[in-house]
Parts: structure tokens; C-alpha cells; sequence
């Protein structure tokens, strides 16, 4: 009897480590998704400033976009 009991504290005792175990990596999970999600956020603010950066052409100008045309910032 006191070996089944000393076998039931040990395994309850391996189902906590295994708990916190799971627990440190559900959280550090979330940590890097919230990170990922501010990334994502701050990517697509920045990506709709530059499409507002963009000359309207309004469609009317059939001329292919030219890189050597564009006067570089420091200038």
C-alpha cells in the first residue's frame, strides 16, 4: 500500500512539472504572437502610408514606372 501510494505522489507530482511546464510555453506562445501581431499592425500602417505617398496618376498615364525618373530623398 505504501509503495502504490508513493507511485501515485510521484506521478502526480510529474503531471504538475508537466503543468507548469505547459504553462511557460502557452504563455511565451502568446508573448511572440502579440509580438508578431504589433509587427503585422505596424507593417500594414506603414504600407498604407506609402501607397498615400504615391503620385495619383489616376490611370490616365501609360507610361511603365521608370526607377530613374524618381529623384533619390538626399537629394
Amino acid at each position: 500500500m505504501n509503495e502504490a501510494l508513493f507511485t501515485l505522489e510521484q506521478r502526480i507530482e510529474e503531471l504538475e512539472i508537466q503543468n507548469a511546464f505547459q504553462e511557460e510555453t502557452i504563455q511565451s506562445l502568446s508573448d511572440t504572437l502579440a509580438r508578431i501581431q504589433q509587427t503585422l499592425d505596424l507593417q500594414q500602417a506603414q504600407l498604407r502610408l506609402l501607397y498615400q505617398r504615391l503620385p495619383d496618376k489616376g490611370g490616365e498615364s501609360n507610361e511603365p514606372f521608370n526607377p530613374a525618373n524618381e529623384i533619390p530623398p538626399h537629394y
